[in-house]
């Protein structure tokens, strides 16, 4: 008993002088966890692969430098949801619970967002998406941000857009039945039929479906000026070549999930003429190309325009880690939370960087038309008092 007392006292006294050898603080962390939620397998892969490279790329410059106050490593978990929300929440409940993360990068899809948004939200955990679009993500807390445009300003732009520059009168839709396509149809909808258009025909898909050429035949009959699909990629391809398959001459109109280039590998003999609401052009500045540059260097290909926005998210981050380290020596959650909501013109790539007090990124739209398989831009829009705005 008494070299078991003796060992316990040696212990103890070596935890003593280990704090006062660090000036009365608890030891410094050696890295900082960070989380990643997003599809790396399944048929939404190319996003989940795409963003979180943008993250790892600005995890590895930042590393490069030492780290968080030059010392601490930036470590990054990454969990797959396959796109699906309890996938996503047995991905928080690890990264949460067995991974201890400080903050969250992502999730990629909306679904996903609204399940994983309130796990983080009740935990105190602050999440940042860079593509999860649906206007109510952030209306779940005060822990959630997105560095994305809300679909909220998406669907007021397209709808306003689709009547006003491009005299659409009738428009046809076909939505898969999720949260993201849904509340885009939703707020293009409502945004549309203020104008003065009406949506004549609707037609719905379930997730995974492979086949729509009962909806497309049926909208054919409808015939509407044009047809809007806000989907996915996957679904996308899939509609435009089985239009053409059917002889259907109507022009598409869609959302920022046209703006991933896998839709020109699946479809491109299908995508010219496509117009399409997404994000803003960037402009080519030297921190912008530096970025596009690495990326396609490190990676094999180019970055999208989401992979954009995590990377930028990911140095807003770490902005906000650097605060909370300097004043307190650790990484406090709702500490590093507080510090990025306090963001003030942050010098991203993709520009000047605020937040809105609800989480939103203060935004502005760009409308698109693709030519063969090149997206030419056509304008910055906003909305303001009900009427449509070009920035120039």
């Amino acid at each position: 008993m008494k070299k078991v007392f003796a060992v316990i006292m040696i212990v103890a006294l070596a935890s003593t002088m280990a704090v006062f050898a660090a000036g009365g603080k608890e030891a410094a962390p050696s890295s900082v966890k960070v989380g990643f939620i997003g599809p790396m397998t399944g048929d939404y892969a190319n996003y989940g692969d795409l963003i979180s490279k943008g993250v790892l790329l600005a995890i590895e410059e930042k590393n490069a430098t030492g780290g968080i106050a030059g010392k601490v490593k930036v470590e990054l978990i990454i969990e797959d949801s396959e796109g699906d929300p309890q996938k996503g929440l047995a991905g928080i409940e690890k990264l949460s619970s067995s991974d201890k993360i400080v903050a969250l990068t992502g999730p990629v899809f909306t679904g996903v967002s609204f399940a994983v948004g309130q796990r983080v939200q009740d935990e105190g955990i602050m999440m940042v998406t860079p593509s999860g679009t649906h206007k109510d993500i952030t209306a779940i807390g005060d822990y959630v941000f997105r560095t994305v445009a809300s679909d909220g300003l998406q669907g007021e732009v397209s709808g306003h857009y689709f009547y006003e520059k491009l005299g659409v009168r009738e428009l046809g839709v076909l939505y898969v039945k999720n949260d993201y396509s849904q509340g885009l149809y939703e707020g293009t909808k409502e945004s549309f039929e203020s104008r003065g258009g009406k949506v004549t025909i609707a037609e719905t898909a379930q997730i995974g479906d492979k086949d729509f050429k009962t909806q497309l035949t049926k909208i054919r009959a409808a015939a509407p000026d044009a047809i809007y699909i806000p989907n996915y990629t996957a679904e996308m391809a899939q509609i435009l070549e089985q239009a053409t398959q059917l002889g259907l001459k109507i022009p598409f109109l869609s959302s920022d999930g046209f703006s991933n280039p896998e839709i020109y590998d699946l479809a491109g003999a299908y995508t010219n003429g496509v117009v399409y609401v997404g994000p803003t052009q960037v402009a080519e500045s030297a921190p912008y190309k530096k970025f596009v540059a690495d990326y396609t260097k490190k990676w094999g290909f180019a970055p999208d325009s989401f992979a954009t926005n995590a990377y930028d998210g990911a140095y807003i981050l770490f902005d906000a880690l650097e605060k909370v380290y300097a004043a307190t020596g650790k990484f406090d959650r709702k500490a590093v939370r507080d510090a990025f909501a306090a963001t003030t013109d942050f010098p991203g790539i993709t520009g000047t960087i605020n937040f809105a007090e609800n989480g939103d990124l203060v935004a502005y739209q760009g409308v698109y038309k693709v030519e063969g398989k090149t997206p030419k831009y056509v304008g910055t829009f906003t909305v303001v008092d009900g009427a449509l705005v070009e920035i120039k």
